[in-house]
Order: C-alpha cells, then structure tokens, then sequence
C-alpha cells in the first residue's frame, strides 16, 4: 500500500508535468512563442499550422497527465503513451545535428526528467497494485 506522503508526490509530479506539457498549446493564441521555444521566426502557413496542432496534441497530454493525477486507474497507460512521445521527441531531435543545434536545452532536460518520472510512477503503481492484490 502506498503511503500518503508518496501518493501526494506523484499527484503533486502528475500536475507539475501536466501543467509544463501543455505550454506548447500557447502557440494556438499567441505564435510568437515559437521563437522562444523552438527558434522558429516567420514560420510559412503550413509549418505554423504543424506547430499549433503540436501545441494541441501537448495540451492534451498535459489534460492526461492531470488526469492521471486524480485517477489512478489511468496512471500507466497515459505514463506509457507519454514516455513513447518525449523519448521519441528526444532521439528525434538528437539524430538531427541541427535540431540538436537548435533545441532548448531547458526543454529537453524536462523531457527526460519527465521520462524518468514517469518510469518511476509506473514502476511504483505497479508495485502498488501488487501489494494490494497479494494476501496478507
């Protein structure tokens, strides 16, 4: 059984995560944000059409992860779905020198801290539910 104190921590980490995930969705109101987070100046229509659908997508990952915060039931799947897209996101940018060039350093130290997080919560839900499941 997890402890209160552990169980506020992954709550309190689920919504820190959410809440920084879903920044990128600044980008559906306010495109000026781009430069300062992916060094895109002047982007032509169709690559700020991308952009903002990424923001969208990253709004709703922040929404799942806050999701998961209040229900436990969801935590695994939407830790998985989100540790696929940062590492992706990850070795996406790092197999392009140029994007590596060009990418925050702020916002990749994130993703792997969330990458790691999310390990971490899901190794612990499962240990969780196991030790609920098993007899005492």
């Amino acid at each position: 059984m997890r402890s209160r104190a552990s169980e506020f921590a992954v709550r309190v980490s689920l919504v820190v995560m959410g809440v920084f995930t879903a920044v990128p969705a600044l980008a559906l109101v306010q495109p000026d944000q781009l430069e300062s987070s992916y060094g895109v100046t002047d982007p032509d229509p169709m690559l700020l059409t991308l952009l903002q659908h990424r923001g969208m997508l990253q709004l709703l990952a922040g929404a799942a992860l806050i999701w998961a915060a209040a229900r436990p039931g969801v935590r695994i799947p939407v830790a998985l779905g989100l540790v696929v897209a940062k590492t992706t996101a990850l070795a996406l940018t790092a197999s392009r020198p140029e994007a590596q060039d060009r990418a925050s350093a702020f916002i990749q130290g994130f993703d792997v801290v969330c990458v790691v997080a999310l390990l971490w919560i899901i190794a612990a839900t499962l240990r969780s539910a196991r030790g609920a499941a098993s007899p005492a």
